[in-house]
């Protein structure tokens, strides 16, 4: 025995697509859905990171901590010897331009800035 549930099911949501098929092809209903693929992130060289970082004003540590990256990320995309992925193509795009959005109060109470911990420390204290 089949248990009737509150969700429609795929008979109820074939029907309800055909419905507005027809409606849309009498002219009795209009579909306007705009959908706009964004633009891959601009590539970003070792010498922008270092630009972007300097520019901010952050030490490597702090500038990998706030991307949430590791610094040994931020060192190997300085030195060219790792390039960013575009997740973090597309945050380090938001942090040039617009750095309130990646660099400001994220956690911290505003105006106090926050004490950054080494990993070696989170780790030992279980944090």
């Amino acid at each position: 025995m089949k248990k009737k549930t509150d969700s429609p099911g795929v008979f109820d949501m074939i029907m309800a697509g055909l419905e507005e098929s027809v409606a849309y092809s009498r002219g009795e209903k209009k579909i306007l859905v705009t959908t706009r693929v964004p633009d891959p992130p601009p590539a970003m060289g070792p010498e922008e990171v270092i630009r972007l970082r300097k520019r901010l004003n952050m030490s490597q540590s702090l500038f990998a901590a706030t991307l949430n990256v590791s610094e040994k990320t931020v060192q190997g995309w300085e030195q060219g010897l790792r390039t960013p992925g575009n997740a973090s193509l597309r945050l380090l795009q938001i942090a040039g331009e617009h750095p309130e959005t990646v660099c400001g109060g994220g956690g911290g109470q505003k105006g106090k800035p926050r004490r950054l911990q080494s990993a070696s420390r989170l780790k030992s204290s279980g944090g």
